[in-house]
């Protein structure tokens, strides 16, 4: 005998996936409510920390990774470095005795940061790592090599055919 509770009209049935979809939406939405709420608890200092220990995870990760074309990193990690820092950039430019227009150059890579900006920027960042992690400060130049190397590698059929015109062997080997 069939029980007349199994037996259901299938028009009345909700598809499972717009089930779960509609379940998955509302956590999103819970979820988003619950992030918003704790980030409106944290103080301005909180918020800067935890910046910098994003900036110094997507710094190692970016020097642990392979070769890749992901270039313009260093002016990347720099201006995240700045903002998270600073209200006015210019006043970083002012911290470690810049002009702030080569500042906006060497964040919009529009110029390479003369050695004197990286040693500056290195020492800035000692001093303000020391109040949140442990920090290689060091790895704002290998960043900035790892920049270099990867704009020569991507770019080596552009600079390899100019740069063969100077290049003559004659040494037998």
């Amino acid at each position: 005998m069939i029980n007349e509770n199994l037996i259901l009209d299938p028009d009345s049935l909700l598809d499972s996936r717009e089930s779960s979809m509609l379940a998955g939406e509302n956590e999103l939405k819970s979820l988003a409510k619950a992030r918003a709420l704790r980030k409106s608890n944290l103080s301005s200092n909180d918020i800067r920390r935890a910046k910098l220990l994003q900036l110094k995870l997507k710094m190692e990760e970016f020097l642990s990774s392979e070769v890749n074309d992901s270039r313009g990193q260093f002016p990347s990690f720099l201006e995240f470095y700045v903002d998270s820092i600073y209200p006015k950039r210019k006043l970083f430019a002012k911290d470690i005795d810049v002009n702030p227009t080569s500042l906006s150059q060497v964040i919009n890579n529009h110029r390479d940061p003369k050695e004197e900006f990286i040693l500056r920027l290195i020492i800035h960042s000692e001093e303000v790592y020391k109040q949140v992690c442990d920090f290689q400060s060091n790895n704002w130049l290998k960043v900035y090599f790892k920049d270099k190397l990867v704009e020569k590698i991507s770019t080596e059929k552009k600079w390899r055919k100019e740069e063969g015109k100077h290049v003559k062997v004659f040494a037998e080997v």
